[in-house]
């Protein structure tokens, strides 16, 4: 247990971000989530809006320290690829 006032405040200040980052990393898995179901109806239109609002999900997220920008270029680059491949360019 903390016993000075700043390692007090730091487990009060850690248990509401940790709480901050599971909400937000939960949004950014029921986006892909959602994204999948668009690709796997396979409609090019639904899938393009889907991937337009998880990249906006996965930027908002990486601009935080939840995520760090790499690891969202990374999903949105895995994201990109099967919605090219829906589409039939290469991949």
């Amino acid at each position: 247990m903390a016993h000075s006032l700043s390692a007090k405040k730091r487990v009060r200040q850690n248990v509401k971000r940790r709480a901050l980052n599971r909400v937000r990393k939960s949004q950014v898995k029921r986006q892909i989530k959602d994204f999948g179901e668009a690709l796997s109806s396979g409609g090019v239109e639904a899938a393009s809006e889907q991937y337009r609002l998880v990249v906006k999900k996965l930027d908002k997220t990486a601009g935080t320290s939840t995520m760090h920008k790499r690891t969202a270029a990374r999903k949105k680059s895995r994201l990109a690829r099967h919605l090219n491949s829906l589409r039939g360019k290469g991949g």
